[in-house]
């Protein structure tokens, strides 16, 4: 559930770095095993392609919760609603689930007024929910001191080398739901740590599953990305196991402290 009235689903599918001439066959096998949550971005250059596969597919729209983001060019009251109705026509959609500010990039300054443009999409009920992305305690109270909706998602990187705790706590006490971007480690030897791999042997689970298994119980949104039929069928099978909260504190324990991906600053900034 979210602070809106809405719901999502707790495990979607996410397609960075898929190319848009390339995303209809992974995105078919996910709606096909289940996945309807979707996470796209207008940076991503594949929302025509997430478009296609959902109109080709027999589940009806409602079924499906699409997401997509509004890029570092586009801030400003203005642009944002430009961007907006750019990035529905390559999605092909009359409406969207979900829309995230992707950075924040406090240096422009204009995020603030992108996140009003926001609001006034939702009103008009073109948005269901509104959420950002990337955004740290500072610019979320930014937005509650000079706006007057409280986004419903901060999509963040978070797995188990890099719990954000603090952030977490933020979003506890403004009811901000969590979602997890690279939950796997982006291929940083978490899979390959021996409190996950022994975790896995234990329940004769694969480690990324283990994983995504501790996002769930946290009660993290969470949304892997993979272009193999394999493990996208992996990814969403987890749920007829469960993980002990010993083995849950193991995993938290891991004792690492390490970003995956640039830090805040190179993050917030990137044009």
């Amino acid at each position: 559930p979210l602070n809106d009235g809405t719901s999502l689903p707790q495990l979607g599918f996410g397609v960075f770095q898929v190319p848009d001439e390339e995303v209809d066959e992974p995105l078919g096998v996910a709606i096909e095993a289940g996945y309807r949550l979707i996470d796209t971005a207008a940076a991503y250059g594949n929302e025509a392609g997430v478009g296609r596969a959902i109109a080709r597919s027999d589940v009806p729209r409602e079924e499906f919760v699409v997401t997509t983001k509004l890029w570092n060019d586009a801030h400003g009251y203005d642009a944002t609603l430009r961007a907006f109705d750019a990035s529905m026509d390559r999605l092909g959609l009359d409406y969207l689930d979900l829309y995230l500010i992707h950075f924040p990039r406090p240096a422009l300054g204009a995020y603030v007024d992108s996140w009003r443009a926001f609001e006034k999409l939702q009103a008009d009920g073109r948005i269901r929910s509104i959420g950002v992305s990337n955004f740290g305690p500072a610019e979320l109270t930014r937005l509650a001191e000079e706006c007057s909706v409280t986004p419903s998602v901060n999509q963040v990187e978070f797995h188990p080398l890099f719990l954000q705790e603090e952030l977490r706590a933020d979003h506890g006490r403004r009811g901000v739901v969590t979602q997890a971007w690279s939950p796997l480690g982006r291929n940083q030897g978490l899979l390959q740590h021996p409190v996950v791999t022994g975790v896995a042997e234990a329940h004769g689970r694969g480690p990324g599953q283990v994983v995504l298994r501790w996002h769930l119980q946290l009660g993290v949104v969470v949304i892997p990305k993979s272009s193999r039929a394999d493990r996208i069928r992996a990814n969403i099978d987890l749920f007829d196991f469960e993980l002990s909260e010993e083995e849950m504190e193991r995993l938290s324990g891991i004792g690492h402290t390490m970003r995956c991906n640039p830090v805040p600053g190179t993050l917030f900034d990137v044009s």
